[in-house]
């Protein structure tokens, strides 16, 4: 069989010339993009807490340029970030009466042609956005909206970072991959301690172990690993946050011929049971891309075809097992898919020996530690090939 190459996040969010896609708030309240009109492009935002799904324009002076990026807040407010005479300049943008308010946050100077600044996935709380700027040496975390006085540079990370997950409901603990040496390892960024940088994934030494996704519910990771199969490429895998079980990477998720996987979604609720969690999969290949919808509990991968129009690698679940796939076509452009997926029966869970990683089987632990009050207690993952300790990320 042929594996099928899993799509690191960090990929999705470098490619600035593909617009398609949206970004959803951590609630499932709002979500973004950047929609085309012709030849032009303009952010829209969706609301998609209400009865029905609807779309609202908000359209500036002038068409934005392809690359743009737009993220929604809590509050409906959409930030933008747009590059212009070497400087990324933030608003935020608003719907009034039939025009776009913009409330100007400042600008944050490029730091050349080989710096890259991209924003990070939504933040818990959905008042703050936060970017990376990723230089040939170090990468800048930034906060560009929430701070008081505009663009606030947070830390300075050595190597080059990607990625970007959060780890727990309160916006301290991120996770992003890091290159040094060349190799990638994914580590934490403690922003309660001025952003201390900490490992998190070490499988094997000499192997590149990336966090794809997290859930701070469960603790359930999604991860994409070489150490199964060196040079292969990265395989799809999974752990615990606060398990002393090895990661394992499931037959089931290697598929044949020449696709890729990419994990969007997470069903989140399900507390202390991560092998419940749903976890949506973006399955792409030379026939297009679908859906895979796949537990830690299941033997096999449920395949469903994506909806006409479906925004790629966008998705939530919702805790009661409905994955929600925004849409848009000619006939619906603001349309939400929703899919009931059932448990599989009991009896059919994936423990099958061959499934762990033989040598170097890494643990999935978090040790606690003292935040400063009077903010709720964290935990601090340490590196998962080293940690004997069965803690656990709080729960907030």
């Amino acid at each position: 069989m042929t594996a099928c190459a899993t799509e690191p996040t960090a990929d999705r969010h470098d490619d600035w010339s593909d617009p398609a896609g949206c970004v959803i708030t951590r609630d499932g309240s709002y979500a973004a993009r950047l929609a085309r009109s012709g030849d032009s492009w303009f952010p829209e935002r969706w609301t998609l807490d209400g009865p029905e799904p609807y779309a609202v324009p908000l359209p500036g002076n002038q068409p934005e340029e392809p690359g743009t990026e737009v993220q929604p807040l809590s509050d409906g407010r959409v930030l933008i970030r747009r590059f212009a005479d070497g400087r990324h300049a933030f608003s935020l943008l608003y719907p009034t009466g039939p025009g776009t308010g913009e409330l100007p946050l400042g600008a944050v100077e490029s730091g050349g042609e080989e710096s890259r600044l991209r924003l990070l996935p939504p933040a818990p709380g959905g008042d703050r956005v936060y970017a990376l700027d990723v230089g040939p040496r170090a990468t800048t975390l930034w906060l560009v909206a929430g701070g008081a006085f505009g663009p606030e540079r947070l830390a300075e990370i050595p190597g080059r970072c990607s990625g970007g997950v959060w780890l727990d409901r309160t916006g301290r603990m991120l996770a992003l991959d890091r290159e040094t040496g060349g190799r990638t390892k994914a580590v934490v960024v403690d922003l309660g301690l001025g952003g201390e940088v900490s490992p998190l994934l070490q499988i094997a030494a000499d192997s590149d172990d990336r966090l794809l996704l997290a859930d701070p519910d469960s603790g359930l990771l999604l991860i994409s690993s070489d150490a199964p199969c060196p040079g292969e490429g990265g395989r799809l895998g999974w752990g615990v946050m606060g398990s002393t079980l090895p990661v394992r990477f499931p037959e089931c998720l290697r598929a044949p011929g020449a696709c890729a996987i990419s994990p969007f979604a997470i069903q989140p609720g399900q507390v202390l049971t991560p092998e419940s969690c749903g976890v949506g999969l973006r399955i792409g290949g030379p026939e297009g891309s679908w859906i895979g919808v796949w537990r830690p509990a299941d033997r096999r991968v449920r395949h469903l075809p994506a909806p006409e129009g479906w925004l790629p690698g966008a998705g939530l679940w919702t805790a009661d097992g409905v994955l929600r796939l925004p849409y848009a076509t000619e006939e619906v452009p603001c349309g939400v898919a929703q899919w009931a997926v059932p448990r599989e029966a009991p009896g059919t869970g994936d423990t099958s020996p061959e499934d762990p990683v033989p040598d170097g089987a890494a643990h999935a632990c978090a040790e606690p530690s003292e935040p400063d009050p009077p903010e709720p207690a964290a935990s601090r993952p340490v590196p998962l090939q080293q940690a004997p300790l069965a803690g656990r990320m709080a729960n907030e």
